[in-house]
């Protein structure tokens, strides 16, 4: 993937990792998308930068997605990257029933976003130069987190998909997946500030080298992902397994 001279639409632009990728990738001379809930939020991201513009979307709503792409197609047709980071993340207490409504927000965000958008993008995608999709799995896709089991679990069917796109897609589009650890994002309250978890900033700053790396890995991995995504290829998933759900 070029990492300069794009059009970069990139979803949950307004916070977190996709907020700081936006404004990375802007200063790197793309044109830069940012997509979100929150116009006031995308407005932020984008304050004072160039080449920058905010469209609101919530892609957990199946009516959503084909409106959006429509604009997009009037007022962006040269499109050509696309970057998954909206997501939401809710602890789960099942013992005691659970909520139905956060386990059904995660998974239509999470990963039915995922799936409508770049099904309703991909068709362009494929007569552009240049073209990638990106998506944002997660550590816990590889080793699932106990206290947010539907969390995890859309986190491993992102990655599963990404597999199947980026087969299908072979030739014509580069189908890249980035696979955070914890990181110090608005993801969950407190989170930003958790200690132990990876700064935002330092994460952004080793994620830009390696999309900087040619040819781009097929898969974005921090060092501290490594743990996660190669624990079960490296016969200790029951080690890492039990290490992240220790109680605290």
């Amino acid at each position: 993937m070029e990492i300069a001279n794009n059009t970069i639409l990139i979803t949950g632009g307004g916070s977190g990792i996709g907020r700081e990728l936006a404004r990375r990738f802007q200063a790197l001379g793309n044109t830069v998308i940012v997509a979100g809930r929150r116009l006031d939020a995308l407005d932020e991201t984008i304050s004072g930068r160039d080449r920058m513009t905010a469209v609101t979307l919530d892609v957990s709503a199946p009516g959503a997605v084909a409106g959006f792409v429509e604009h997009l197609a009037a007022e962006h047709p040269d499109i050509n990257v696309l970057i998954h980071c909206a997501g939401v993340m809710r602890l789960e207490r099942l013992r005691e029933g659970g909520s139905p409504p956060d386990a059904e927000e995660m998974v239509a965000t999470n990963l039915l976003g995922v799936i409508r958008l770049t099904q309703a993008l991909v068709g362009r995608l494929v007569r552009q130069p240049g073209a990638a999709i990106v998506t944002v799995s997660s550590g816990l896709g590889f080793v699932p987190l106990a206290a947010a089991p539907t969390y995890s679990a859309t986190k491993a069917a992102v990655h599963a998909y990404t597999l199947a796109l980026r087969e299908q897609l072979k030739g014509a589009v580069e189908v890249i997946e980035l696979v955070p650890p914890a990181v110090q994002t608005e993801l969950t309250p407190g989170q930003s500030t958790r200690a132990g978890y990876l700064p935002l900033d330092a994460f952004i700053d080793e994620t830009m080298a390696l999309f900087a790396q040619k040819p781009t890995p097929a898969e974005i991995l921090v060092e501290r992902a490594v743990f996660f995504r190669q624990a079960e290829r490296e016969s200790r998933f029951d080690q890492a397994f039990a290490t992240l759900n220790a109680p605290r």
